[in-house]
């Protein structure tokens, strides 16, 4: 039976963050990027979570501006309509390398029988949508005209608000009849899943049996995680029980492929990768030798180190919630608050809007951890962390509303 590793939480939170692309200084070595490095840095993370709200900018281009200096959106829109990537159902709607579309066959054939109803309802439309794009090629929800107006799933009940034919694109999209082949801004422009896909040398489906399937999805979860424990009710991203999930870590632990990880102070048990073991114990290995000083990173909501906010509370002893959905006056920490990593740990929260209009980056509420270290630890990583993610964004000028504590605002007047 496989020995369970006992880690501080310190090692397993510096391992993590390495396998996130999230330790080291940045960005003081700026490089230029490219679309393959943005590529690479996909394929290191496994997927990348999609997000239309825009405090600042998507959380796609946040989560992969976080680690990558020189990234801009465009080389994400370049690689999308390279066909290098795909978009669909992993952690939720994420950005995913082509060559893992096999993989998610499991997802599709699942949506697509929950879904198939809702399209029978819609045929008429449907079969316009799709001859449309067949014969016009890759078109927004604006290029169609709607027939009617029907209640959409993500509306009220009852209340008939949307375009049949918008209804009929996202039911397409979630059934992968159609996929996003380009995007401008915010806006998608849709096609036949095919197309593109035959170009790449890729197959609709994976040749292989369910049960192969599953597990292939199973090791994808598991590779963008890298720390993961069975509490998740998305492990592997299908549907299980508590007990499926159980047996499916036991199964992979016995056979060698997981190892359990005691974390010290951390009642759950986790369970990394076995080819991660050696990263692992070199990190413990150089552990007197770590920096804890900088730099400053801003993470989105939907960042892929923040998708387990119970991982987070173990690791980071930092509680996390996105308050988006919570009414305003009962806010503690702001619309958007970006958890603030500094080093190995997360010291407090930022809450930005930009104004694209006027170049300016309002921080509505700049909020510190009462455990953080004391401020000039992390003050001028703070201010240089600041000034790029500003300039990153095409910000001209930073404007700090209110800080907890006060007195932190005075501290910041150098870089406003």
């Amino acid at each position: 039976m496989t020995t369970a590793l006992r880690m501080n939480k310190k090692i397993v939170r510096r391992f993590l963050l390495q396998t996130q692309s999230l330790l080291g200084r940045w960005p003081a070595a700026t490089l230029p990027s490219d679309p393959e490095q943005v590529m690479q840095l996909i394929r290191t993370l496994g997927c990348v979570q999609i997000d239309p709200v825009a405090a600042v900018t998507g959380n796609q281009h946040l989560v992969l501006g976080a680690r990558d200096p020189g990234y801009t959106s465009e080389y994400l829109h370049t690689l999308l309509s390279d066909h290098r990537v795909f978009e669909y159902f992993a952690n939720a709607a994420c950005v995913i390398p082509m060559e893992d579309y096999a993989l998610f066959e499991p997802v599709r054939a699942r949506l697509r029988e929950r879904l198939a109803p809702s399209l029978q309802g819609l045929e008429n439309t449907v079969q316009h949508v799709l001859k449309r794009l067949e014969e016009e090629g890759p078109l927004p929800s604006r290029a169609f005209r709607a027939v009617e107006r029907v209640s959409g799933y993500w509306d009220s009940a009852d209340v008939p608000k949307t375009k049949d034919t918008s209804l009929a694109l996202n039911l397409l999209l979630d059934s992968a009849a159609i996929r996003v082949v380009a995007r401008q801004g915010n806006e998608r422009y849709f096609h036949i899943t095919e197309s593109g896909l035959l170009e790449q040398g890729q197959s609709m489906t994976a040749e292989i049996d369910l049960l192969t399937q599953r597990q292939a999805l199973m090791d994808k979860y598991i590779y963008a995680y890298r720390v993961v424990d069975v509490r998740d009710p998305r492990l592997g991203w299908m549907k299980s029980t508590a007990a499926e999930r159980r047996n499916e870590m036991a199964a992979r632990v016995a056979d060698g492929r997981m190892i359990p990880l005691e974390v010290e102070d951390v009642a759950t048990p986790y369970y990394i990768p076995a080819e991660d073991e050696g990263l692992l114990l070199e990190m413990e290995r150089d552990e007197p030798h770590y920096d804890p000083s900088g730099p400053v990173r801003f993470l989105p909501p939907l960042d892929n180190l923040l998708w387990r906010r119970e991982r987070i509370v173990d690791l980071f002893d930092f509680h996390y919630k996105w308050e988006i959905y919570t009414p305003e006056v009962k806010r503690t920490y702001g619309y958007y608050a970006m958890p603030i990593l500094h080093g190995d740990r997360l010291i407090g929260r930022m809450d930005p809007r930009l104004d694209r209009k006027t170049g300016v980056l309002t921080v509505r509420l700049l909020s510190m951890e009462e455990t953080a270290p004391p401020v000039e630890e992390w003050i001028a990583d703070f201010r240089e962390g600041l000034r790029f993610f500003a300039t990153m964004h095409g910000a001209r000028s930073i404007t700090v509303e209110k800080t907890v504590p006060k007195g932190l605002k005075k501290q910041l007047k150098s870089i406003l």
